[in-house]
Formats: C-alpha cells, sequence, structure tokens
C-alpha cells in the first residue's frame, strides 16, 4: 500500500525549524538549508511544500499569530462560565503567560517584525487585533462596565484596540525578561480597573 503522507504535519515541522532558528539567531539567519537541517529532513522536502524562503517564513508567522490567537481562544474555553470582566482579563492575560510556548511565539512575531518594514504582506499579518477579535472585546468591555454599575461609553471598540496593544507589548516585554508575568499581569490588571471604573454598590431598600 502506497505511503500515506501528512502534508500538513510536515508544514508544521519545517514551521517549527523556524520559529527555533529565529528566536535563536533572529530572522535573517534563517535558510532554506539551516531549515532542513533543524528539521532533520532534505532540502527537496522543504522546497517541495516551499518555493521560497519568503514564502516559507510567511507561513511561518501567520502560524504564529493563529496559534497566539489559539490560546487566546483556549483560554476562554477554560474559564468555562463566568463573567465579562473576569473573561477580559482572562483574555488579555493570555499574552503575558509564563509558559515556554507562549514565550517562543512571542519572541518569534518580534523577529519576524523586521520584515514588515519592507513587506507589506507581512505588516498585514502583525497588525493589531482583528476586526472579530476587537468587537468581542468591545462587548466584553461594555459588559464589565455595566455590570460594575458605570455608565455606558461610545469609545468601547477603541478601549479594546488599547488593552489589546497594551498586551502584546507586556508580552513582548516578558518574552525579552524585561518583565516577569506577574509584573505584566499587575499592569494590566491596574489599567482594567481604571478603564472599568469603580464598583458600585447596588442601592438597599
Amino acid at each position: 500500500m502506497p505511503k500515506i503522507v501528512d502534508h500538513e504535519e510536515r508544514r508544521k515541522r519545517l514551521v517549527e525549524a523556524v520559529w527555533a532558528l529565529a528566536v535563536r539567531g533572529g530572522i535573517e539567519q534563517v535558510t532554506l538549508r539551516k531549515v532542513a537541517d533543524e528539521a532533520g529532513v532534505s532540502m527537496g522536502q522543504v522546497q517541495h511544500y516551499y518555493s521560497s524562503m519568503h514564502a516559507l517564513v510567511r507561513d511561518a508567522l501567520d502560524r504564529a499569530v493563529r496559534a497566539v490567537h489559539s490560546r487566546i481562544e483556549t483560554s476562554v474555553r477554560a474559564a468555562g462560565a463566568t463573567g465579562p470582566e473576569d473573561l477580559l482579563r482572562i483574555c488579555l492575560h493570555a499574552l503575558t503567560g509564563p509558559d515556554e510556548e507562549s514565550t517562543r511565539l512571542m519572541r518569534f512575531s518580534l523577529a519576524a517584525a523586521g520584515r514588515a518594514v519592507s513587506d507589506p504582506t507581512m505588516a498585514t499579518v502583525l497588525a493589531p487585533g482583528d476586526d472579530e477579535l476587537l468587537s468581542f472585546t468591545a462587548g466584553l468591555i461594555a459588559a464589565a462596565r455595566q455590570e460594575r454599575g458605570g455608565a455606558p461609553c461610545d469609545e468601547d471598540r477603541l478601549d479594546a484596540d488599547i488593552c489589546w496593544s497594551l498586551a502584546a507589548s507586556l508580552g513582548v516585554d516578558v518574552a525579552l525578561g524585561y518583565r516577569t508575568p506577574d509584573a505584566a499581569g499587575r499592569m494590566l490588571d491596574h489599567h482594567l480597573d481604571r478603564l472599568l471604573g469603580p464598583q458600585r454598590q447596588a442601592a438597599t431598600a
């Protein structure tokens, strides 16, 4: 019987090699030959799936961003039934986690950011939160404000964009060792407390 080849698994293996090489030596040090050696495959196999170094790095970056989004979604699912404020915090804290995988993904995204200066396709992948994510986050912010007894605000979407920009920046700081995950988490919580306003006590009869 012919051998069944898992093409997606092979692509993932090559992308993992790009991530590892870029984190260790920078994106400019990544070559097709080094990727083949890192992945333990032939040059022919690399070129079978990717016609150029640009195509491979582009896919590696796209997958890194999707992996970060997947981690956010996993955190949301793991939280189960919880209030909007807790859910908001869980989502944002997913970018500043202390686990090795989060750190590696953030370091690779940072290493690849230099390519965005000269490559519009890279810049598109690295752009801040997509429309769906911002809309979801804005909804959480609005619901959390209401839960705290605060007045509605017409800038929830802008606030959502600011929250993700801050979380991503703090995630980079954690990945580079500039801040600890705890310190980054405290800064995120401080921002959210100021954003959502004080908890108002329900009126008593």
